[in-house]
């Protein structure tokens, strides 16, 4: 099997040496303006996730029959019905979601790695190994996404998914830590930089360490060989 398309390799790829957001900072937009609490972040990377994996698909599926020179109109075309259809559903099944994330949702469309999947990966590999990239790819910048949600909701509000109720109709996961005021500028936009910046400083942090060699098998001190 070819390493490129070995699922292993890739989810080893999307989730962490090449994540979206921690490693190649691509689509900040939405990392850095939806992240302001969890159910947002939630939503905005489940949508993106769909969006990267069906695009990769369809990009894979359709890339013979796309002129080369017509290669990244015919994509942005691809990705835009896909985001639409993304779009309209959750207009139709959760409104009130969808008025939260506004015009972010179709600006999924212009995000960078969408395009640079379809055109780096799926348009050179077949349709498994295309799903296996959108879905990990999506994947990790789901989890980024979360993970900022999450940190500035908590330091910000002291709450986790406190709209999950009225947004998503799970109010079970809602989480209040009672005396905790919060802090306001984990919730303001400078919030989002500092908080991406220390995830991307962590990530790069534990990227760089090294890894630990297997022992070398030694023979004890007892066991030398004696002079005759």
């Amino acid at each position: 099997m070819d390493r490129s398309t070995d699922p292993r390799h890739l989810a080893r790829e999307g989730l962490w040496q090449r994540n979206l957001g921690l490693a190649q900072l691509l689509g900040l937009c939405p990392l850095l303006a939806v992240s302001h609490n969890a159910t947002g972040a939630l939503a905005m990377g489940l949508a993106t996730l769909l969006a990267l994996t069906a695009s990769s698909v369809a990009v894979s599926a359709l890339r013979r029959h796309i002129d080369r020179p017509l290669r990244l109109p015919g994509f942005l075309l691809l990705i835009a019905g896909i985001v639409t259809v993304i779009e309209q559903l959750m207009h139709a099944f959760l409104p009130a979601l969808h008025a939260v994330l506004g015009l972010f949702l179709p600006l999924i469309v212009t995000n960078c790695a969408l395009l640079a999947r379809a055109e780096s990966f799926a348009s050179h590999r077949p349709v498994g190994a295309a799903f296996a990239d959108g879905l990990f790819m999506g994947l990790g910048f789901l989890g980024v996404l979360l993970a900022l949600g999450a940190i500035r909701e908590l330091l910000g509000h002291g709450t986790l998914f406190a709209d999950a109720g009225p947004l998503l109709g799970l109010p079970w996961l809602a989480i209040r830590l009672d005396g905790f005021r919060g802090l306001l500028i984990a919730a303001l936009p400078p919030g989002a930089f500092l908080s991406l910046a220390l995830l991307v400083a962590a990530h790069q942090w534990l990227s760089a360490r090294p890894r630990r060699s297997p022992r070398t098998e030694s023979a004890p001190c007892d066991e030398r060989p004696t002079a005759p």
